[in-house]
């Protein structure tokens, strides 16, 4: 089951965050088809935000056609989002964390290391297009 944590410098809210955090889990296949979400109770005790906030997100989900909400029982997972092969993310995933192992030694903090990817991440786009 997905455990969610917020960010104060993320720049989205805490909606959006649970609902990012969703939207991630499904792409990278952590959340299946069936699974239940955590209960809103649950969510609202480990954030210690409002239960509206995550019912916000929920419904958002469920708009989407990601989840589906069964009245007393949870919310569940309905939809996927495309992804890759579980084989390809585990070689990707050590490549990543020894870059950032470098990126971080050659001193980029979180930050810096975000700003970087994205930043790449849009010129690799617009590269892509061109």
């Amino acid at each position: 089951m997905i455990e969610f944590h917020l960010d104060s410098g993320s720049g989205l809210s805490p909606y959006q965050q649970v609902v990012q955090q969703v939207r991630h889990a499904l792409r990278l296949g952590l959340l299946r088809e069936g699974d239940q979400l955590p209960k809103v109770k649950d969510v609202v005790a480990q954030l210690a935000i409002n239960p509206n906030t995550v019912l916000k997100a929920y419904r958002e989900l469920e708009h989407a056609g990601l989840v589906a909400a069964r009245p007393g029982v949870g919310t569940f997972v309905s939809a996927t989002l495309p992804g890759v092969a579980p084989g390809v993310l585990g070689p990707l995933s050590r490549d990543l964390r020894r870059w950032i192992a470098k990126a971080r030694l050659a001193g980029l903090d979180d930050e810096g290391i975000e700003a970087l990817i994205t930043t790449t991440l849009r010129t690799t786009a617009t590269e892509e297009t061109a």
